[in-house]
């Protein structure tokens, strides 16, 4: 009985514990530690004994799963404190009791999760537990389904040569920084949380720590490349005239080399002053905050950024000059624009200052926000800046109708002459199409 109720009690604390002091991992360590130190001295006990050769009466030292009982005579009343790992978990204090009797030690006399403060009846953990195994299936599914859309997006993009351009090489960086952060979630879950395994407690841990450093590159270079996106359309919209080229090398050193800056420092700090378990667990704010802080930085620029785009297209679309097919162009970008929201990552912005206490009433609804509705946020961007893109769709029914063109000429070989030079002149005009048309600055002002 005792042993159910410890792993109870420590399980259905684990998700409540998470992000704050006390931690599972250290709750573990303090229980083993207690249960190193008792078989210690039942060893000693036990020796001594032998060499006595005397055998002993009462009730010998006791291990009990959860608190250790020192060796006493037959008819004593033994009192016990609640033993340090529970009272890291509950925060509270409290006394059990054992007889020792002729026939050895009896039960306790209160139970010892009740006097220590936990109620196994009490059906609060087990429901947030619930919740959290649930949000934890709904997120796997998010990642999973956006991991799918973003590779075969990634492929199109990549195996159309007309697609090829400044924007789309951005959308390109953005689709993979999106897959590293699905993959590396995945890669973290398997390793953490997997099973009820607490190996990765282990402070010598070295490729646990280094794929807490994996994810947390991934997570930032995400961000970063969302700030990317809106950095280059406000570019856009703001200057007449720059070089893609010059502007593109920029933009790849600064998305996937500014993460590096602030998680190298993160994890040398974290090496040297917290260096704790698989380093999953945030104790310290100073710390955490050298990866925090940039991630809300880069919300709120982006922020910024999509505010400013939207004033300065509203502010296009009242100037009397606005007729015809421009007005309806401005209006098309402005219903373009109320999608920069996935783009940008701008749901981010409700729950960006809040703060990262799990006792918190709306932690619940922030876990929900990043976790459930983030982890699609891949899929969306795939869909609307890929699948819905008007070059994406023209480039695929133009390789559709010279394929199915070239099959449709090649089961005819008896009209193959008569049909050359009109196959050839039907490649001229789609080389020579509305996509190449749409290349001048008119496409870098469109988003889809």
């Amino acid at each position: 009985m005792q042993t159910y109720s410890l792993w109870v009690i420590l399980f259905s604390w684990a998700p409540l514990t998470v992000g704050d002091h006390p931690i599972v991992c250290d709750v573990l360590r303090e229980l083993a530690r207690d249960r190193s130190q008792c078989l210690h001295e039942l060893s000693k006990e036990g020796k001594n004994n032998s060499e006595n050769e005397q055998p002993t009466s009462g009730c010998p030292t006791l291990w009990d799963n959860m608190i250790c009982w020192p060796s006493s005579s037959a008819g004593q009343i033994v009192k016990a404190e609640c033993p340090k790992f529970l009272q890291m978990v509950t925060g509270k204090n409290g006394s059990v009791f054992r007889n020792c009797t002729q026939g050895g030690w009896s039960e306790t006399f209160v139970r010892t999760d009740e006097a220590c403060g936990y109620d196994v009846n009490d059906t609060t953990n087990d429901k947030r537990h619930s919740y959290l195994l649930k949000l934890k299936v709904m997120y796997t599914v998010g990642y999973g389904t956006s991991l799918v859309m973003l590779l075969i997006a990634l492929g199109i993009l990549i195996t159309f040569r007309k697609l090829h351009c400044t924007r789309n090489y951005i959308h390109m960086h953005l689709f993979v920084s999106f897959i590293l952060r699905a993959l590396s979630i995945f890669i973290k879950d398997s390793v953490l949380f997997s099973s009820n395994d607490v190996t990765h407690c282990d402070d010598q841990m070295v490729g646990c720590k280094t794929l807490m450093v994996f994810f947390q590159y991934c997570t930032l270079t995400n961000y970063s490349w969302l700030l990317v996106e809106g950095l280059y359309l406000h570019t856009l919209l703001v200057i007449s005239f720059f070089s893609d080229k010059k502007v593109l090398q920029y933009f790849i050193i600064f998305g996937w080399g500014s993460p590096a800056v602030f998680v190298t420092p993160w994890a040398i700090t974290r090496h040297f002053l917290e260096d704790n378990g698989c380093w999953d667990i945030n104790i310290n704010p100073a710390i955490w905050w050298i990866i925090r802080g940039p991630t809300i930085v880069s919300i709120l620029v982006n922020f910024i950024l999509f505010v400013n785009i939207l004033r300065i297209l509203m502010k296009k679309l009242k100037t009397p000059e606005m007729r015809g097919n421009d007005m309806n162009h401005y209006k098309q970008l402005a219903k373009s624009t109320l999608l920069l929201i996935p783009l940008f990552g701008i749901h981010y912005i409700v729950f960006a200052l809040s703060p990262e206490d799990n006792s918190s009433p709306t932690m619940e609804i922030k876990l929900s926000f990043d976790l459930a509705l983030g982890s699609f946020q891949g899929l969306v961007v795939a869909i609307l800046y890929c699948f819905l893109n008007g070059e994406v769709q023209l480039e695929i029914q133009r390789k559709w109708r010279q394929r199915h063109l070239n099959n449709w000429f090649w089961m005819r070989p008896s009209l193959s002459s008569s049909f050359s030079s009109g196959t050839s002149g039907l490649t001229h005009m789609t080389k020579a199409g509305p996509l190449e048309q749409g290349r001048g600055t008119s496409w870098k002002a469109s988003v889809i």
